[in-house]
């Protein structure tokens, strides 16, 4: 790719990563022996703090046009769920993530990569952490209940199986086929105690988003849903 990627993030309105921040991430290009993935959070402040709804729409942008910036599809998906692991702190899955897709890093960050055509792929670093100066965002305090959500939605009741990274343990929980991700999430809530915004659910290997529909995903009774949990708000603040 040459660097194609990197001018097509420059050319994009203003992130709101301050300057000096964005100095002190960026690396000299050097495509030199493949290194590991550094085991450490990168802690950045944004020049206007963001809520968690906010960050997680930066990424969901990001995430949805990257491939447009040329590079493989699927090499995107490798980073993509490599990042949401390394988040997390599960850095050794991360690591098999990055391997399994023959990715390099000449740095040992996801912020500049290659993979084994050696086309260059960016992550901004709003994809790979959280800023120190995240604020809380009121609109998870007064969401919808899970059941005023069904009672429009509706559809079938099936059980599934919802596997916790914090546990590794298999929940039983039933679900409306035409309920959105995010009440199911609030249904969890209700069973775990982990707040939404905490939760990031997988299935069939693809990051599910909060709006997609139970039908949609084509889940069945039985069926396993892989919920990687996110840190408390000591994480969310990058320590």
């Amino acid at each position: 790719m040459g660097g194609c990627l990197g001018s097509q993030l420059g050319s994009r309105p203003s992130s709101g990563i301050g300057s000096s921040d964005v100095t002190s991430f960026q690396q000299t290009v050097s495509i030199g022996k493949n290194q590991p993935l550094k085991q450490e959070k990168l802690k950045w402040k944004s020049d206007v703090p963001l809520t968690d709804g906010q960050l997680r729409s930066k990424r969901d942008e990001f995430w949805d046009t990257a491939p447009a910036f040329e590079g493989r599809k699927e090499i995107w998906d490798a980073l993509k769920a490599a990042a949401y692991a390394a988040e997390t702190n599960d850095f050794t899955l991360a690591q098999a993530i990055i391997d399994g897709a023959s990715i390099s890093l000449p740095n040992g960050t996801l912020m500049d990569c290659y993979d084994e055509l050696g086309n260059r792929y960016q992550l901004p670093v709003y994809c790979l952490s959280a800023p120190i100066n995240l604020i809380e965002d009121n609109s998870e305090v007064d969401t919808p209940s899970p059941d005023s959500e069904t009672s429009n939605g509706g559809g079938e009741e099936i059980v599934v199986k919802i596997r916790l990274s914090t546990t590794g343990k298999d929940t039983k929980m039933p679900v409306q086929t035409r309920e959105t991700v995010m009440n199911a999430k609030r249904r969890l809530q209700a069973l775990e105690s982990i707040e939404p915004f905490r939760q990031r659910w997988f299935f069939g290997g693809r990051l599910l988003s909060d709006k997609m529909k139970i039908e949609e995903i084509k889940l069945q009774a039985g069926y396993v849903v892989q919920v990687i949990v996110s840190p408390g708000d000591s994480a969310l603040v990058g320590n």
